[in-house]
Order: structure tokens, then sequence, then C-alpha cells
């Protein structure tokens, strides 16, 4: 028997090894499957979703939004049941938390700051995946749609601020390899001009903006599922002036293409200033500053006055 002993063990070793090696084997193939597939539901997305960024028509677009992506998140779901994948969409935290345990003393002074940048996409992931996406206020050019998400008066180290929170649909991007990490580079530059009036159109104030804040312009890196090509991000505007009646709103947005190409998008946004967006008649609006312009610029009516002499 011991003459036998060493030739079994020979051949448990390599049954184990054979074992191992299919196991392995397994594994690799499903994961290619895996990713073959999610790059299918993207692929199938892509396809649809040049009609909803450049549909002109507002009424089909708002009608749109709930089937578009309903049809998108029920191929995820598909996909994530068929490959037993995160339903949770909270691998980016776990990742965070890896990466925190294994840094010992060392501690990302960011996370924080990545947590916080996870929990805005998110709540828009939710917002539409669960259909509850409905903006305010939306429009398309050069191939990218822009939406105005909400509007709402929100406290921002203790003062109250108007935030628009934005969507923009289909900023071109280039995916880099860079070695071992690929990166994706999206290029959309913001330049944002928000012009103050009274009632009759005199105006009264200008602000200026560049990029808005909380941007982020690869929502698939903090959760794989974001619908693909959206950037996100918001405005905080201070209260505006009892007296201002109307706001217009121009955003100007460039984006540059692999291929060479520029897009440059703008969009103009016009409304009555709601009564919640302004200060009482009393206060002052803070950080203002004076310049001069051009009666005419100021005032349309004594631009139509010179006309007629």
């Amino acid at each position: 028997m011991k003459r036998y002993f060493g030739f079994i063990v020979l051949i448990a070793l390599v049954i184990v090894a054979a074992v191992t090696s299919y196991r392995t084997s397994a594994a690799r193939t499903k994961e290619a499957e895996r990713e073959a597939d999610f790059r299918r539901v993207q692929s199938v997305y892509l396809e649809r979703v040049g009609w909803m960024r450049t549909n002109p028509d507002e009424a089909s677009y708002r009608d749109e939004l709930k089937p578009f992506f309903k049809t998108y998140f029920d191929d995820v779901d598909e996909h994530l049941t068929r490959f037993d994948g995160n339903k949770k969409f909270d691998g980016y935290l776990a990742e965070l938390e890896k990466r925190a345990e294994s840094g010992g003393e060392k501690k990302d002074a960011r996370a924080g700051d990545r947590k916080a940048f996870y929990e805005y996409a998110r709540k828009q992931f939710d917002n539409l995946r669960e259909g509850r996406y409905r903006p305010i206020w939306t429009a398309t050019d050069k191939g990218m749609r822009l939406d105005v998400v909400s509007s709402d008066v929100v406290m921002v180290m203790g003062k109250p601020q108007v935030r628009l929170q934005l969507a923009l649909w289909g900023a071109q991007r280039t995916e880099k390899d860079e070695g071992k990490v690929k990166k994706m580079v999206t290029s959309a530059s913001f330049e944002t001009v928000w012009k103050l009036t009274d009632a009759k159109g005199k105006l009264l104030g200008e602000m200026r903006g560049g990029d808005p804040s909380m941007k982020i312009d690869y929502p698939e890196r903090l959760i794989p599922e974001f619908p693909p090509q959206m950037v996100l991000g918001h405005y905080d505007l201070d209260l505006l002036p009892a007296d201002v009646a109307k706001l217009e709103t121009t955003i100007n947005i460039s984006s540059h293409a692999a291929s060479g190409g520029n897009a440059n998008a703008t969009y103009t946004w016009k409304l009555d200033v709601p009564s919640e967006w302004k200060l009482g008649a009393n206060e002052t609006w803070e950080g203002a500053t004076q310049e001069e312009r051009p009666e005419e610029e100021i005032d349309p009516a004594k631009a139509s006055a010179k006309k007629g002499e």
C-alpha cells in the first residue's frame, strides 16, 4: 500500500489542479460574458438615446421619458439577475470602505467628498430608475440636451440659495488607457450668464458662472449602471432683489470631439421670478458690484427712443 501512496497523492493533486483550473476558466468565461452583456445593454441604450437628446418637441420628449428609462432599467435588471449583480448599486461605497480598511493609519482625506459625490449621483439615478425624473425646463442644441432638473431653495452654509440642478445629455467623451487604469475624459465646459430685469425689461443686475458645482462628468464611475454619457451638477444662486421680475439664463456649453470638432451649444431659459427666490423688500443683495453700461443696454425704453430720433 505504501508503494502506491505517492502515486495516489500525485493523482489527487492532478485532480485538484484540474478542478481549480476548470473553476478559474469558468469564472473567467462568466466574467467575459457578463462584461459583453453589459456592453450590449449600454449599446442598446446609446442606439436609442439619440432621439431623446435631439427631439425638438418638448411635449413628446417629456411623454417619452418614463418609457425610455423603463426600457433601459428593465434591461439592467435582467442583466443583474442573470449574472448575480449588485442590485443595491452601492459597489462604490464598498470600494471606499475597503480602501479605508486597507489604508491603515493613512486615511483618504477626500473620502467624505467621494461619498458625497456618490450620494449626489445616486439621488439622480434613483429618480431616473423609479420614473420620477421630471425636469422643469429642457432644451436641445448641437446634439446635446440640457435639463434643469429642479430649482429648490436650499440652505447652503446657513444661507438660503436657489439651487438649479442640471443634467446634460450627450457631451463628447473619450476613454483613455493609462496602463492598468482606464480613464474616461468628458469634454463639457460651461459659461453661464443670468440677467435680472424688472417688469418693464430694465436691466437690474447680471451674474456670471463657469462650471457647475458638484460637476460629475462620468457618473458610471460611481454607479456603473447609470445611463451613459450624462453630466450632472448644479448652480447655487443668492436670493434675488425684491424688484427683480424676470430672469434670463443663458448657458453656453462647449464640447470637443475626439475627431477634432467642437460642439458649441447655447440654451436660453426665460422665466418670471418666483416670490420664494426673492429677498425681502428691505434686504440688500450681497456681493453686488457696479459697472458702467450704455443706457440703451440697461433700459430698452431708452433704446427705442434713440431709434425714433
